[in-house]
């Protein structure tokens, strides 16, 4: 009979327990942030020649994921964008920033500067469950 209880007191004393870590495991889950950049091509053809590759081998290189990228947007509401539009996924402002102040991000932004004229900016995602 001791045993019985012993079994059954350590088996809800774990489902406690793991219940917490999980929660826990949830709570520090922080949700991603998201890169959004307005783009007004000058040049398109040295754009997408010259700049687009660089750029989007330091995302890569830095821990960033293009979700989308191109110039075909509908817009509901106002003004459409410029002319192309960038989405990216990082995991904190903070990863953006070294990005953008990266030397290979920045000779890389020196030849965009060129051909095309930027608006950008970040907003943090809403916690997924």
């Amino acid at each position: 009979m001791q045993t019985r209880y012993t079994v059954t007191l350590a088996a809800i004393a774990g489902f406690g327990l793991g219940a917490v870590a999980i929660e826990t495991i949830h709570a520090q889950a922080k949700p991603p942030v998201f890169y959004i950049a307005e783009i007004e091509l000058l040049n398109a053809d040295a754009y997408t020649k010259e700049y687009a590759p660089k750029a989007q081998a330091t995302i890569k290189k830095h821990g960033g994921r293009l979700l989308a990228a191109g110039s075909k947007t509908t817009s509901f509401e106002g003004a459409p964008p410029k002319q192309r539009v960038a989405v990216q996924q990082w995991e904190s402002i903070e990863q953006i920033q070294k990005w953008r102040s990266s030397p290979e991000y920045k000779e890389a932004r020196q030849i965009g500067d060129k051909y095309a004229k930027f608006r950008g900016f970040a907003i943090e995602g809403v916690p997924q469950q």
